[in-house]
């Protein structure tokens, strides 16, 4: 299955595989992408949708309903409130996020692209961003788009995820792997 080949597996890749089909069947790859990249946003920095979503105390006639009126405040397309909709009736909200994230590199690989994470301590400025894209370009050699996301417990330095390459530069690593040595010595 080509979508194994890109490292999107399991119930999430298989909601995302299922939802990108379907898009690129309705002409609505693109427009569905924004919505999952709205939805992720409000996901990341929302404790309560977070909360919500979790919470197994809540039956999912409700999930469905809260999920569906924050899709309409946020003006999400039909076939993405749809999916959001089948997600909450069958208590799969809790993967939205690895959905989100495998809908991405399905639609990035459809489009001939590289898709890559990074992580980084404090935000990255739009030049280091530039800077950061361009020489992952340049070593893969086809278009890459970054998506950046901010984990203090690095306290510094970078995490870059392409694909199932992973370059971890960050200064927790370093002292981690410090620490190890230093136990080694000792």
């Amino acid at each position: 299955m080509a979508d194994e080949a890109i490292g999107v597996s399991g119930l999430a890749g298989r909601y995302a595989t299922a939802l990108f089909e379907l898009a690129k069947e309705k002409g609505e790859v693109d427009s569905t992408e924004g919505d999952l990249a709205i939805l992720g946003s409000v996901l990341e920095n929302s404790v309560d949708l977070r909360r919500v979503i979790d919470s197994p105390g809540v039956a999912r006639e409700q999930h469905t309903k809260a999920m569906d009126a924050i899709a309409c405040k946020m003006e999400l397309g039909p076939l993405t409130r749809k999916f959001i909709g089948v997600l909450a009736l069958n208590r799969r909200l809790s993967v939205m996020v690895q959905i989100i994230q495998s809908y991405v590199q399905l639609s990035a690989k459809d489009r001939g692209e590289a898709s890559a994470e990074v992580a980084s301590a404090s935000p990255l400025s739009h030049d280091q961003l530039t800077e950061l894209t361009r020489h992952l370009e340049h070593s893969m050699g086809k278009k890459v788009v970054v998506t950046s996301r901010i984990d203090p417990s690095l306290l510094g330095g970078l995490v870059v995820k392409v694909g199932s390459r992973m370059i971890d530069n960050s200064l927790s690593s370093k002292l981690e792997r410090m620490k190890l040595v230093m136990k080694g010595i000792g």
